[in-house]
């Protein structure tokens, strides 16, 4: 019962993640990094402290009395994941929610299941995966050929992309998505996925504060299992990572475009843009907040994360569908497509089966 539950929650934060960026296509007469700014403020400020202060009695007590080094390592991934987090948004603005979404989350669920195991080869740590250690066991030779396989949809989507741009012209391109750019989505989809795989990392390196609120709760709930709630205080501090990259990136460009007349610009809809910003912010939260109740019934980070990205791919493909990103090309480009989308599928289950092999 608890992995169907680990399952159901899951799919939920991928349902989340899948459809956060849907609110800001509501977002009118703002620059991206506008309407990005104000959702971030949401995703890393504002909403995961309210998350912990409503569900983690003294979640301020646990970061205060944690580890320098442990808080050190979990912002500093934050500010990595924020790099990609920040270019995700870029790749999908260029190359729409289902080709954007795939090229990123296939990259993000291949490198979460490596990075993790490439660092403990430098610092080991008792109970943690090395690289070497993958390498010697099947359950890790599965991951790296999940990886392989990965790469590999990839490129069968980028081919799709290629031949979408080369079948529609510009005005048709523009109608469903109206910045396409093949080589740009390319570039900054790749940084985004290998970037943001460190959330992954992140979360490993915020542990130690997830185990205190863990065993706080079991003391407190004797038999009861494991405290679904327990990652909402690593979140706090894995997103002020976030928040300073995307933050500071957002105000130079502010500055360069010299667009910050949009917080305050009458000749928009304002109120309705902040909302719609904020809902986007709250959404993109909602996927960690489910995503930590689902890892706390599976009971394996590794495959919790190749089960989000998963439920994450399929749902912003739904989101293409519906926004009819693939309009008018020809069947040999939709087959293309689909093709890259399964195999990407099919390497997020081998890595997922992998992690739960012995090591």
């Amino acid at each position: 019962m608890g992995v169907i539950l680990g399952v159901i929650f899951h799919f939920i934060g991928g349902f989340a993640s899948g459809s956060f960026y849907m609110p800001f296509k509501n977002v009118k007469k703002w620059s991206w990094e506008s309407y990005w700014l104000i959702g971030g403020l949401f995703s890393w400020l504002v909403v995961p402290p309210l998350a912990a202060y409503l569900t983690i009695p003294g979640f301020a007590e646990i970061i205060r009395q944690t580890d320098t080094q442990v808080l050190c390592w979990t912002y500093f991934m934050g500010i990595l994941w924020g790099i990609g987090g920040l270019t995700y948004g870029l790749g999908v603005r260029y190359l729409g929610m289902s080709l954007g979404n795939s090229v990123v989350l296939g990259f993000c669920a291949a490198f979460g299941a490596l990075i993790p195991s490439i660092y403990y080869n430098f610092s080991p740590h008792e109970g943690k995966t090395t690289f070497t250690q993958m390498m010697a066991t099947d359950g890790g030779k599965m991951v790296l050929l999940g990886v392989l396989v990965c790469l590999l949809g990839i490129f069968i989507s980028g081919r799709a992309g290629m031949l979408k741009e080369k079948e529609l012209g510009e005005e048709a391109k523009k109608a469903s998505v109206k910045e396409f750019n093949l080589v740009k989505g390319l570039i900054v989809a790749t940084i985004s996925g290998i970037l943001s795989a460190c959330f992954n990392f992140g979360i490993e390196a915020g542990k130690p504060m997830a185990e205190v609120a863990n065993h706080t709760w079991q003391l407190a709930h004797p038999g009861e299992g494991n405290f679904l709630f327990s990652n909402n205080v690593i979140y706090v501090v894995l997103l002020w990572g976030g928040l300073t990259t995307n933050f500071i990136w957002c105000l130079l460009l502010n500055f360069q475009n010299k667009s910050f007349g949009d917080y305050t610009n009458k000749e928009t809809p304002l109120a309705k843009n902040y909302l719609f910003a904020a809902l986007a912010g709250t959404t993109w939260f909602l996927q960690f907040f489910f995503y930590g109740m689902g890892e706390s019934k599976m009971g394996n980070g590794a495959s919790s994360w190749i089960l989000h990205m998963a439920f994450i791919i399929l749902v912003s493909n739904m989101w293409g569908v519906v926004l009819k990103e693939w309009k008018g090309v020809s069947s040999k480009t939709k087959t293309t497509i689909t093709v890259g989308i399964l195999t990407i599928i099919a390497s997020v289950i081998i890595v997922g089966y992998g992690n739960s092999l012995p090591k």
